[in-house]
């Protein structure tokens, strides 16, 4: 009795290479991770650039356009409708039509007159014109130890609250970050800019590449 004995089958060179070509396809990024990665970058910078741009038209030209202001909170009588460090912005508001419940921004009649965003709890309208009113912190116990007289025509009420935002304006006043500011600023903006302009397009023609050269391969 004869046994046949099987030989393997020869192994070309093509089978050779298939292994090590299905590595290195593996390894490299697929043309849609790069363009995802890609489009991530682009909208990264463009959303830093659109908050910076946001921040500057709401601090410096707003008021001038729109005629509001802007004011730090520096304590937490108001929390939590206003903690210390929000920004609030105040607009106009004529002085007779001052009402109980509005949070209103004026100088104190004692001590150093500082600016406080307090609440209304009453208002007393003089026969001369003048406005009175009585206030309370939200989160104080007690009503304002004065009754203030508001100065001029014109009181400014609390219209909105930027959370945080005076934290961000307090860091930017030191020396060290506002020097940073004045020589780097414009510097790592340029930078993002070019990126936003030419690094999609090296990325999108590696891209383009890899495809081509996956498509000799099939």
């Amino acid at each position: 009795m004869t046994t046949a004995l099987l030989a393997p089958p020869a192994r070309t060179a093509d089978a050779d290479q298939r292994p090590a070509q299905q590595l290195t396809q593996a390894a490299r990024p697929s043309g849609a991770g790069k363009r995802a990665l890609a489009r991530a970058s682009r909208w990264t910078v463009r959303l830093l650039l659109a908050l910076a741009v946001l921040v500057f038209a709401v601090l410096a030209i707003g008021p001038h356009v729109l005629g509001y202001r802007t004011m730090t909170m520096l304590t937490g009588s108001m929390s939590p409708v206003i903690d210390p460090g929000d920004v609030t912005i105040v607009t106009p508001l004529p002085v007779e039509e001052v009402e109980p419940g509005m949070i209103i921004a004026y100088h104190i009649p004692v001590d150093d007159h500082r600016v406080v965003s307090h609440r209304v709890l009453s208002v007393e309208h003089g026969e001369n014109g003048q406005v009175t009113v009585e206030t309370k912190g939200d989160a104080n116990d007690a009503v304002d130890p004065w009754q203030a007289t508001l100065q001029g025509d014109t009181a400014w009420q609390v219209r909105a609250v930027v959370p945080e935002l005076g934290h961000l304006i307090e860091a930017l006043r030191t020396p060290v970050v506002s020097q940073a500011l004045v020589y780097g600023a414009p510097a790592l903006l340029a930078g993002w800019l070019l990126l936003t302009i030419w690094r999609p397009a090296e990325v999108e023609q590696e891209v383009a590449q890899d495809d081509d050269t996956e498509g000799d391969r099939a």
